[in-house]
């Protein structure tokens, strides 16, 4: 929830005031919540939970501004030759993190093994630890977004200031200013200001707002089966037996849970996770867009089938089989739809529209992510403990393939400057040569 406020709000904020304004705001709030969790305490009046979900949310509101921000800021940077690249590049660190998380965990397990087989209640300095040093490499890119400049195509387009552009981005990468250049040989000073009535003229038009509908809906689509299982997998592991410990020592059990969810954490992060994420950024710029986010559906439809179907067998006859599967689900979620309904959010729509736009997309997302936990958590026990786990799996299936046809309404952005994917050229050129007639 707080996830899905901030993507919206930031993303309209970095519309209205300017990329480089709110471009480390979201990382303080992220930084800050992150520390407050890890230090959260229980009194008279609120529980040690009740003050965690607090600061999760306040955390999940910057999460949220940090998906249009650094989508759009580096779209906006990028040239159109290698903006996918790019842009996959900055999501693939995701995967750096799912599995740095993973490791943190195994290691401060490791850590106080002793001490939790003593006393169970030892992992509650686990659990901070883990917590609490996610804020650390977040404190080392606070200092490069509180530099990096505005963006050329926000100076151009929603300040008018063409020189200004071109003399920032060029400056910055001491280059010859491609970026600028390319965008300025597409800009047009009579571009509209950014008001309600404009983007509901603009997005009015079916040619526009098909292309939202199809950001927002594959997301939507997608995260129902990514946040479902993503924010699940120990539960899943534990439901096929991979994270459940038969030891007779409560202390011992509790420790060997902990440590068999974290190893196969870090076995889904460095066999699927990761893999997935970087082989897109490989191929994103030679295949394009659309035909992987295709691809990725169409497997995804396909794998979910056959874990949910099989589920009861594989969990009964073969653990390996489903670890497998599952770490090929990780694979093309991100070698798939994950990393492109990230993209292209960033690249299709106008600049004065461009963060609201992708800010609206990635929400849709978040929504789908909340169905999904709250019926993930709802569901999975019809029937008894973990029962209805399989059932999911095809629900989930369902879900890609709706992602698969919504997919059908973006447009392939490979190779298109900005300019030309805000659906705005040809409407500029008649008013120039009216002008011109005139």
């Amino acid at each position: 929830i707080g996830t899905l406020t901030g993507q919206l709000l930031f993303g309209y904020l970095a519309d209205r005031l300017g990329r480089k304004r709110m471009y480390g705001i979201e990382l303080m709030i992220i930084i800050v919540a992150t520390v407050a969790s890890a230090v959260t305490g229980e009194g008279r009046a609120v529980t040690v939970a009740g003050t965690i979900m607090f600061w999760r949310v306040i955390m999940g509101i910057g999460i949220g501004g940090d998906y249009p921000l650094s989508a759009i800021i580096t779209s906006e940077f990028a040239t159109k030759k290698r903006r996918g690249a790019m842009m996959a590049s900055v999501f693939a660190m995701q995967g750096f993190g799912i599995l740095a998380s993973a490791l943190v965990a195994l290691t401060v397990l490791a850590a106080f093994k002793n001490s939790i087989l003593e006393s169970v209640t030892a992992v509650d300095y686990c659990w901070r630890l883990v917590l609490g040093l996610g804020a650390v490499p977040g404190l080392f890119a606070l200092y490069f977004r509180l530099t990096i400049p505005e963006t050329p195509r926000y100076t151009m387009d929603v300040e008018y200031d063409v020189n200004k552009a071109t003399s920032d981005i060029t400056s910055y990468l001491q280059k010859d200013g491609e970026v600028a250049k390319e965008a300025a040989a597409g800009n047009r000073v009579d571009v509209p200001k950014a008001s309600w009535a404009d983007f509901m003229n603009y997005f009015g038009k079916w040619q526009n707002g098909k292309i939202l509908l199809g950001t927002a809906m594959s997301w939507f689509a997608l995260d129902i089966a990514f946040y479902g299982i993503g924010l699940n997998n120990n539960i899943i592991l534990s439901a096929i037996g991979f994270a459940d410990s038969h030891d007779a020592d409560p202390n011992l059990k509790a420790y060997e849970s902990l440590k068999n969810a974290a190893v196969g954490n870090v076995i889904l992060a460095i066999m699927g996770t990761v893999p997935g994420y970087w082989v897109t950024v490989l191929f994103v710029d030679k295949w394009g867009r659309k035909p992987i986010q295709i691809m990725g559906f169409s497997v995804l439809t396909v794998l979910f089938i056959i874990m949910g179907a099989a589920f009861t067998q594989l969990k009964t006859h073969s653990v390996a089989a489903f670890i497998f599967l599952f770490t090929l689900l990780q694979f093309f979620q991100n070698f798939g739809p994950n990393t492109t309904t990230f993209i292209v959010p960033g690249e299709v729509f106008p600049t004065r529209y461009r963060s609201t736009g992708h800010g609206i997309s990635a929400a849709s997302g978040k929504l789908g992510a909340i169905v999904a936990q709250v019926g993930f958590s709802k569901l999975k026990d019809i029937g008894g403990l973990n029962a209805f786990v399989g059932e999911l799996l095809l629900i989930f299936a369902a879900w890609m393939f709706i992602g698969l046809l919504f997919t059908f309404l973006i447009p392939e952005t490979k190779g298109k400057s900005l300019e030309e994917l805000a659906n705005e050229e040809d409407e500029y050129m008649a008013e120039d040569r009216k002008k011109s007639d005139v």
